[in-house]
């Protein structure tokens, strides 16, 4: 049967039609992508390639944005592990889909972080908070939101430098991309008078991105003060603050101080947009949970809001992960589990400003002279060396110790194990 079939099939080819269907069908597959090409290498993968294939014991790896312990190992919160085996022991929890916009209690819990639960913004419903695919998500899908509906403006300012991932998340929604002046590389500091100008050069009605707390990758904040100061300039132009929020509690170790800026500008009259991660501060990173909060003018805009979000993310992710959403959920409903919590991340955090301190000892231990002030004054997981390029090269040939090429510093790889190793290496290769 088959041999006739195959007999018959090289018959058909020597009749012209289905052969010439047969060489077309296949040119076409052929080239189907023909046109795509390899892209470019992400430069945080890079490092950890280099990193992984390094052999010399003294190695280390200042490149991954994730908190490691003191043994430089992955870190897991008891809050998390008891709010996990309460959720697998909960009677009648299934794995069924969530709601388009996440889980309810999520949401309502996770405005109340970062705004305040006595906020009047959540009396009035005067916002719509909806689940995410963590940071990144929250981010795409408030940009994708302000790229059909924001009629003021089409272009999103950002400090300069940013978190990498900004930039092409913006531009894939759309949207225009400006930079405003922020960090200061010859003072290793917050440029804060030029960031001002930039903003009140700005037209009307421009999308301003903002670090509410550890901004990505220079750990340098606004002071309060300075905060307080950006309050009438976004009023006099009408900007429209866009919070990014992925370390609350992980950069002071306080929830309530690292959302200062968030609760001062809503204070102040203003609606921002927040997109919220819990990846660094629960330790979730691969549960992918997150939030985008939108504060409006009224519930009802909040009602319109929350439709339009739910139709937008229908046909791109259909609606969020379950298993993340009900451990976070838990921990923050939960008191005892919310105030262990709370001690936890602020361990995170102290240990982060700790291996701060001892590398600026170990500089100067090491004969180093340079002012190093900067290396303490920043916050959060990432330090702004003030490394060069050939100098951070450098650090990986001769002493293997790895971190992207513009000198930022994940602290979260520094331990007191290795710390007067990498305090030897810098005053070495910058001196």
């Amino acid at each position: 049967m088959l041999s006739r079939h195959l007999r018959r099939g090289s018959r058909l080819l020597k009749g012209g039609k289905y052969q010439c269907a047969s060489v077309s069908v296949a040119k076409r597959s052929a080239s189907h992508w023909a046109n795509v090409e390899v892209g470019p290498e992400d430069p945080i993968l890079g490092i950890t390639v280099a990193f992984n294939n390094d052999t010399d014991p003294r190695k280390i790896n200042l490149g991954v944005g994730a908190y490691r312990d003191d043994n430089g190992k992955p870190f897991v919160l008891d809050s998390v592990k008891q709010a996990t085996k309460k959720v697998l022991e909960t009677p009648g929890e299934n794995h069924e889909y969530l709601p388009i916009g996440g889980d309810p209690t999520l949401c309502k819990l996770s405005a109340e972080l970062l705004l305040g639960s006595d906020s009047p913004v959540l009396k009035d419903k005067r916002y719509i908070t909806l689940q995410t695919l963590s940071g990144t998500g929250a981010l795409r899908v408030a940009t994708e939101f302000m790229s059909r509906f924001y009629t003021q403006s089409k272009t999103v300012y950002v400090p300069n430098p940013t978190w990498a991932n900004h930039h092409p998340l913006i531009k894939d929604s759309n949207l225009k991309l400006a930079n405003y002046s922020y960090y200061s590389a010859q003072h290793n500091g917050l440029n804060f008078p030029a960031l001002v100008k930039d903003l009140q050069a700005a037209p009307d009605g421009s999308i301003v991105l903002l670090h509410a707390c550890a901004h990505n990758p220079t750990g340098q904040d606004p002071t309060q003060q300075q905060w307080q100061e950006l309050v009438p300039v976004f009023k006099s132009k009408n900007l429209l603050p866009f919070f990014d929020s992925a370390y609350q509690g992980f950069a002071s170790g306080d929830t309530d101080q690292d959302a200062f800026a968030i609760r001062l500008f809503v204070k102040n009259g203003l609606n921002p947009v927040i997109s919220q991660s819990y990846a660094k501060n629960f330790g979730l990173y691969g549960e992918r949970v997150g939030t985008t909060t939108f504060v409006t003018e009224n519930a009802d805009q909040a009602k319109a809001i929350e439709s339009q979000l739910k139709i937008l993310v229908r046909p791109i992710y259909s609606n969020p992960p379950k298993f993340g959403a009900r451990i976070v959920a838990e921990i923050l409903k939960d008191a005892q589990l919310k105030s262990l919590w709370k001690s936890e991340v602020k361990g995170m955090a102290d240990r982060i400003i700790g291996m701060r301190s001892a590398l600026v000892s170990g500089l100067k231990n090491a004969g180093s002279t340079k002012d190093w002030s900067h290396v303490t004054s920043q916050i959060g997981m990432f330090c702004y060396s003030g490394l060069t390029g050939e100098q951070v090269d450098r650090l990986a040939k001769d002493y293997h110790i790895y971190m992207t090429r513009n000198g930022r510093i994940s602290m979260a790889g520094v331990t007191t194990k290795n710390v007067d190793y990498l305090a030897k290496s810098m005053h070495a290769v910058s001196s």
